[in-house]
């Protein structure tokens, strides 16, 4: 885990782009925090409640008889992501199917889970709305590793798509 006082010069040395809105659980732009994995905005997938998508994505990787699985869907930000550092790379779990870790099948389940927190969290769309015209980056000041579980271009994909649905409709359809 990096030092704050790091931390601190790693979110200094992240540039402003205009026209951008960087994604990122350490910015100090508010509609940032809300849509950012690490916070607390629980949500309800297929009946389980997940209290950060963080958690959502640690928790998948383990299968679904490991008891750190539920742990991880009830933790947020830094909990949840060191509570997936020992899990393995292969395979992520949900509904009783076994995903490959890093597919596309394995990117639409984490695309429903920020759905249904945008859909069930009012702050959330909020957020979005507050967006409108900006384009989404997800820049966290160094190299994001190639294992990880949402590349930015996914993420920010499916942060631009729901915006443009709220936009467009008024609403977030659920995933539930």
């Amino acid at each position: 885990m990096m030092s704050s006082t790091a931390l601190s010069s790693t979110v200094s040395s992240i540039p402003d782009v205009p026209g951008t809105l960087n994604v990122y659980s350490h910015s100090d732009d508010w509609r940032a925090l809300a849509l950012a994995n690490f916070g607390v905005f629980p949500y309800e997938l297929d009946g389980v409640v997940c209290v950060s998508i963080e958690g959502f994505i640690q928790g998948i990787k383990f299968a679904p008889d490991d008891p750190v699985r539920v742990q991880a869907f009830q933790s947020h930000g830094w909990s949840a992501k060191h509570l997936g550092k020992g899990a393995g790379r292969e395979w992520v779990w949900w509904n009783g199917q076994r995903l490959a870790y890093g597919s596309t099948e394995h990117h639409a389940l984490i695309a429903r889970a920020i759905r249904s927190k945008a859909a069930q969290n009012g702050g959330v769309r909020l957020a979005l709305r507050a967006c409108a015209g900006l384009v989404f980056r997800h820049d966290i000041g160094e190299p994001i590793p190639p294992t990880t579980s949402l590349p930015a271009d996914v993420y920010c994909r499916i942060l631009t798509e729901l915006r443009d649905e709220l936009l467009r409709t008024g609403s977030v359809a659920d995933a539930r």
